[in-house]
């Protein structure tokens, strides 16, 4: 027996949203998820799921797992063989999740608990007691130094360690000065030779390597999971979480909040921002030689 562990009454809104983001970026994954909610209350088979997606073996479990794994869909079992139950509120709002998975722009307007009103506005100014707060998303593709990453839509993974791709980083920001890491830095890398938008600002990074597994959450930022609020101590206007997976909604949430505190503060626009596996991987493929693997 399969027990959800959500409530859709609740937080229908960020279930629909989570849904849409995680199949936005690969077709076949919504292809099988179509599969799997499609007909009655009966799991689909793996045998089932390669016949209607056409998919190999191999393909059908890596989707399903993953589908599982971010539970769009239940893993069981039929007949002692892998099989996968359709979650039967994504099911009954399967058509709208694939229509904001394969339009960026209804997505990024999709309200939900955290941005009821402004999810996916780019510039957030709203005034609290005469203090205009000003935040910013910012993605790998706004930096000057990044360029050749805008050519590059999908890179196959690539795994470098934190301190490759951290060298990589400096190596691409132009940095020449020594860069030494100790357990009680605000950052992992603090530099003002990163152009954004042909600007120079100041940009702290925080990296989490292959030695972190699994989604990236809060929980996984730090030994106390304080890292992001100690990275915002950083004199920065930029602040970066770079991981080789993807990231917990959840950091950028909590980014958010420290973008509009420091923001308030200093009186000045604050950019944040998060460069996921997949970000990752593009970057390595524009810039192979870089982080060490040409």
């Amino acid at each position: 027996m399969i027990t959800a562990v959500s409530d859709a009454r609740s937080n229908s809104k960020d279930q629909i949203a989570h849904a849409a983001n995680v199949l936005k970026r690969s077709a076949n994954a919504r292809k099988v998820f179509e599969a799997i909610c499609r007909g009655g209350k009966k799991p689909k088979t793996v045998a089932h799921l390669m016949k209607a997606t056409r998919f190999t073996q191999i393909a059908v479990l890596q989707l399903g797992g993953k589908l599982g794994d971010q539970q769009l869909v239940h893993k069981t079992q039929v007949d002692g063989k892998t099989a996968y139950e359709k979650d039967r509120f994504l099911a009954t709002n399967r058509t709208k999740i694939l229509g904001l998975a394969t339009n960026p722009t209804k997505l990024k307007r999709h309200p939900t608990k955290y941005a009821p009103a402004t999810a996916g506005v780019a510039d957030i100014r709203v005034s609290i007691r005469g203090a205009k707060i000003q935040i910013s998303p910012v993605t790998c593709d706004d930096f000057d130094q990044f360029h050749k990453i805008k050519k590059i839509r999908r890179a196959p993974s690539k795994m470098v360690s934190e301190r490759n791709f951290k060298k990589g980083v400096i190596k691409l920001v132009g940095e020449t000065g020594r860069f030494q890491d100790w357990g009680g830095e605000p950052n992992d890398l603090y530099t003002t030779k990163l152009r954004h938008k042909g600007q120079r600002r100041a940009v702290a990074f925080a990296f989490k390597g292959p030695g972190t597994q699994g989604v990236l959450t809060p929980k996984k930022l730090g030994k106390n999971g304080n890292q992001i609020q100690r990275l915002f101590r950083s004199p920065a206007e930029i602040f970066v979480v770079q991981y080789h997976g993807q990231i917990d909604q959840d950091v950028i949430e909590q980014m958010r909040a420290f973008a509009t505190l420091n923001s308030v503060r200093e009186g000045k626009r604050i950019w944040y921002g998060v460069i996921d596996g997949d970000d990752t991987n593009r970057l390595l493929a524009a810039y192979p030689q870089q982080f060490g693997l040409k």
